[in-house]
């Protein structure tokens, strides 16, 4: 081959004419945001006032810093929003680092969410990320009042069912039960196993909440006790073992906190005895923490693809842009790009996102013993209640700085704490024992007090 008649330096350069003009960085998303189409929402006007509210604007909270959550936070924050938060309790580890790709091996031990945060901030400018570095019980309710849409990057069914939960403690009814709009606190959840995934598009009181279809997360392995004490057969049954078994034994009433890396660590000491016994292999401390916490393995690729789908149905949302999903995608990437959208239709009659159970009060009845009558409840059986009424709390069971201040109001007669309304909602939160098991949960109770009337200000009536 000839060797070209340009100096070395200037081989790979190529000008552009004066008059060309760089091509904007929002060049895609002005295509969906600039201009009418066919698919559009009803509320939704084309323009760069509503790119620009977009950015200015609205608020997300990305819950979840791990491989989905990595994802989604630079899918949002490329997708113009630029005021994201995230939230996460976990440290980055090691075995992290091969898909959760704003991770690197420095980051070790350091908290995922302010990494994460970091990382995005550095590449995308324009972009403000709140990191926040603790569980998401650990949180005030009002906290996730203040954000326009939840992404959840879970992998956690309970953790999704307390978002879930909190997000429709914040849902109104009309007198017709219909919901408020203005009181819809949408979510979108992505999932993922290995090749298979799935993305959701939640909107409380109009599309089936978690609770409404908990029925799609299959049941957990569960290994027979006897088993696990007498002939374990793999690594799983002996870090079972020293899970369910040995840590009662030993620890004599001390709780476990999976998310403890002290008891993590005894769980696979006592896990790696008892495979050494009986001459079982294979017993990690990685493995450890993926029986215990029930940590499901994932694949780069497949959290790419379904964050993309969420932080689309993110934009949907906020913009109108185009229909939103209707209301689970699941992907199958073991068969291809496979993919599948289902219409699950919401139960009417859920205690999570429905309207609320009716009770009839007596105005005399104080909060203690509304507390007391919710644990008796048929379709409750709610113990450990907390109550709010709006944004008022009246008596909160955790933190124990709030307990202590909501104490005062057990004693109170409940229809002067609401107000001295005839009749109006409360949002209750409690463990709910359901198939011989205790799930945190919320409902709400429509309470209408016999003989009632009058209304006075409830702020006052609170503060009484």
């Amino acid at each position: 081959m000839a060797d070209l008649d340009v100096p070395q330096s200037n081989a790979f350069q190529v000008s552009m004419p004066d008059h060309v003009v760089p091509e904007s960085k929002t060049r895609d998303l002005d295509k969906l945001l600039l201009r009418p189409g066919n698919l559009v929402g009803p509320d939704f006007y084309p323009g760069p006032d509503l790119r620009d509210d977009i950015r200015d604007y609205v608020r997300i909270l990305v819950v979840g810093a791990g491989g989905l959550g990595c994802e989604l936070l630079k899918d949002l924050a490329l997708s113009g929003f630029s005021k994201l938060d995230v939230i996460d309790m976990d440290r980055i580890e090691v075995t992290n680092l091969n898909r959760q790709f704003l991770f690197r091996l420095e980051d070790v031990g350091k908290p995922k969410a302010e990494v994460a945060a970091k990382r995005v901030m550095e590449r995308v400018s324009g972009v403000e990320i709140v990191p926040h570095f603790s569980r998401i019980e650990d949180k005030e309710i009002e906290f996730y009042n203040d954000f326009n849409i939840i992404a959840l990057g879970l992998d956690s069914i309970e953790a999704r069912r307390y978002i879930n939960t909190i997000a429709c403690s914040f849902l109104e009814y009309e007198e017709d039960d219909t919901p408020r709009r203005e009181t819809i606190k949408p979510m979108v959840d992505g999932g993922t196993e290995g090749f298979k995934g799935h993305a959701r598009v939640i909107m409380p009181g109009v599309t089936p909440c978690f609770d409404c279809t908990i029925w799609l997360f299959p049941p957990q392995v569960k290994f027979p006790l006897c088993t696990l004490a007498e002939t374990p057969r793999n690594a799983a049954h002996c870090i079972e073992y020293a899970h369910l078994i040995k840590w009662p034994e030993v620890q004599k009433g001390r709780s476990f906190d999976p998310d403890e890396p002290e008891h993590m660590k005894w769980v696979y000491d006592e896990a790696s005895k008892r495979a050494e016994l009986f001459g079982i292999p294979g017993v990690t401390y990685s493995l450890t923490q993926g029986v215990v916490k029930n940590i499901i393995p994932a694949i780069a690729s497949t959290n790419a693809i379904i964050s993309a789908a969420c932080a689309l149905e993110t934009l949907k949302i906020v913009s109108g842009c185009s229909k939103t999903l209707t209301n689970y995608l699941a992907y199958n990437g073991g068969e291809g790009l496979h993919t599948e959208v289902t219409d699950f239709e919401r139960n009417t009659d859920c205690l999570v996102c429905g309207p609320g159970i009716l009770i009839e009060l007596d105005t005399s009845i104080t909060l203690q013993k509304f507390i007391n009558m919710l644990e008796e409840y048929p379709k409750l059986l709610l113990s450990k209640a907390s109550v709010r009424h709006g944004k008022h709390s009246l008596y909160m069971q955790a933190p124990p700085v709030l307990e202590e201040m909501d104490r005062p109001n057990l004693s109170k007669p409940l229809y002067d704490l609401m107000g001295r309304v005839q009749k109006d909602t409360l949002n209750v939160f409690g463990t709910m024992l359901k198939n011989d098991e205790k799930q945190a949960t919320s409902t709400k109770v429509r309470v209408v007090f016999k003989g009632a009337d009058g209304v006075a200000d409830m702020d006052t009536a609170i503060g009484a």
